[in-house]
């Protein structure tokens, strides 16, 4: 049976319920499961070929290895229970007296500022410098509007309200620049891939969506798993409205969807080596690794989570999002390590709005503005909070952030700084707004990076001291040697160097903090030591990334290790 979609009149609804059903123009194809068939006819003609643009050979001479991966974070994610700012907490705490998170809850990665403990899946990323969060970014003017919120950041045109805006995206300019003649010269492999498809315009060009897109993930990984089009037996089709229109429709889009043998090839070429939750979040990233790895060719990924808009109820909704986020993110660049792809990956979050600082009547919050974005990589070559933390003092009448950081300005360092796309030509992806790189430890173009603030020195509780211990000099402590080694790859080792003799302690904890057993708890003398984990644990350990921890006195070293 074919489910008919008949578009609403939004002006005759109220509010903000029925933003949510209104169905855009160009959500038509969307509904059909076409979205981004980009050999799609244009009435009746194809778009001719065009010369090469500028791009074309810049791009050609520029390292293009990198790959990006956008994550949308749908329906406005609440950057205050995403990024705790420990230095304005009172005020923070004040402001959500029945949805703060505890400060014995509060993961202190700086003295400035951390993140929920739910979040603690990425405490080792920032530890190996694979983390940054980026304050208060926003735009002048700030749309509270789900529907012109989500344009905007897609379109960058400020000017975008109700149902009026630029109807490209930021990314399909870049390719449409990268591939003029792309609808009858298509690229070797898909430009960009994206997994759900409602309301974005991000890969949208003049004339075409730039972007293999699937509705969701369970129609992506049958086509990783099978090289499967869509089916067009006339049977499908008796009953619906619209089936012979459907039918050719589909049969136009899987001209494009020749793509499908290639991911599939990818996908079997690549190979998932870590454990992942199952979720519709984690699926989406495990199926990224598995295409990254089988070397696929594509630059761009957009995935998506939804659950944001969280009026009522956030504490536990909010929990379970990020705990769900942080854990795929953790495992995913894991698994990209194996292949030694991980500092060629950069991944971003973005959500259509932030939140207010206070909460309402519901023990949720309402649209605001303001929001952190959160970059992953070992491309960031160091973890860090980047930039001015909205200040929560004196908020406007509606308890709004005001943005301390242009999201245009992320989006061009990312085009220039991380895909070498010249600045010139970033600018006019980003409709001529003026090039303000941010410093987010990656440079292509060679320029310098404005000053701007950062906090990235680790957070240092007070050690109590026990006055009656001969504890060692601090000179000794910081001389003790430890790292993880692999005589082979299922066996993973600890190499210990003491200075001097002392009690050793080592805990080893998995990703989520978990305490999974004692390495080794006994007198140690001067010299060196090498520990097989395997045969030291009581028990089996399961395939990916633990960290451990060896306490000697009060001084207490860790690092991540990897269990083949």
């Amino acid at each position: 049976m074919c489910n008919n979609h008949i578009p609403i009149n939004i002006k005759n609804q109220n509010g903000h319920d029925e933003e949510h059903k209104f169905w855009s123009r160009r959500s038509f194809l969307q509904a059909l499961g076409i979205a981004g068939s980009g050999s799609m006819m244009l009435g009746s003609n194809m778009l001719t070929a065009s010369a090469p643009s500028p791009l074309t050979s810049a791009i050609a001479n520029a390292n293009t290895d990198n790959i990006l991966i956008l994550i949308r974070l749908s329906g406005g994610n609440d950057g205050l229970s995403t990024v705790i700012p420990i230095e304005q907490y009172d005020l923070y705490a004040n402001a959500r007296p029945n949805i703060y998170i505890p400060e014995s809850k509060v993961l202190k990665l700086t003295d400035e500022f951390g993140v929920p403990s739910y979040m603690n899946a990425l405490e080792p990323m920032w530890g190996e410098g694979q983390v940054k969060a980026v304050h208060g970014v926003g735009y002048e003017n700030q749309s509270l509007s789900h529907f012109t919120g989500s344009d905007i950041y897609a379109n960058t045109d400020l000017t975008t309200t109700g149902f009026t805006g630029l109807d490209t995206g930021w990314m399909g300019r870049y390719f449409e620049n990268i591939y003029p003649d792309y609808l009858v010269n298509p690229p070797a492999s898909p430009a960009a891939i994206q997994i759900g498809n409602f309301g974005s315009l991000v890969f949208q060009g003049e004339e075409t969506n730039y972007a293999f897109v699937t509705s969701n993930i369970d129609q992506l990984e049958e086509i990783a798993e099978s090289g499967v089009q869509y089916s067009l037996d006339p049977a499908l089709f008796n009953d619906c409205m619209y089936g012979d229109q459907l039918r050719f429709l589909r049969g136009v889009a899987n001209t494009t969807y020749e793509y499908s043998g290639l991911i599939h090839e990818a996908y079997e070429r690549g190979q998932n080596q870590v454990q992942y939750q199952d979720n519709g979040f984690a699926r989406q990233l495990a199926l990224l690794a598995r295409l990254i790895k089988g070397n696929l060719g594509t630059k761009v990924y957009m995935i998506s989570m939804g659950g944001f808009d969280t009026h009522g109820n956030q504490p536990l909704a909010h929990e379970r999002l990020m705990s769900n986020l942080s854990i795929a993110i953790n495992n995913f660049y894991e698994d990209v390590a194996f292949t030694q792809q991980d500092d060629k990956v950069l991944s971003m979050t973005f959500s259509e709005f932030g939140r207010r600082i206070f909460e309402n009547g519901s023990n949720g919050t309402d649209h605001g503005k303001a929001a952190p974005t959160l970059f992953f990589g070992s491309g960031l070559n160091g973890s860090a909070f980047v930039g001015e933390h909205p200040s929560l003092e004196n908020p406007n009448g509606r308890g709004n952030l005001e943005y301390t950081m242009d999201f245009r300005d992320l989006y061009a360092t990312v085009l220039a700084e991380w895909l070498c796309v010249p600045i010139p030509l970033v600018e006019q992806h980003l409709l001529d707004h003026p090039y303000a790189p941010v410093n987010l430890g990656f440079n292509c173009s060679g320029v310098e990076f404005p000053d701007i603030a950062y906090s990235d020195e680790p957070f240092t509780p007070p050690t109590p001291m026990d006055p009656n211990a001969e504890d060692p000099s601090e000179e000794m402590l910081n001389a003790i040697v430890h790292k993880p080694f692999y005589p082979t790859q299922q066996t993973p080792h600890i190499y210990l160097e003491m200075p001097f003799s002392a009690h050793v302690d080592i805990q080893l904890y998995n990703i989520l903090g978990q305490n999974v057993g004692t390495i080794y708890n006994e007198m140690m003398f001067e010299g060196s030591v090498e520990i097989n984990i395997r045969e030291r644990m009581p028990s089996h350990l399961s395939t990916g990334k633990y960290i451990y921890r060896i306490q000697v006195q009060d001084k207490k070293m860790s690092k991540s290790v990897m269990v083949a």
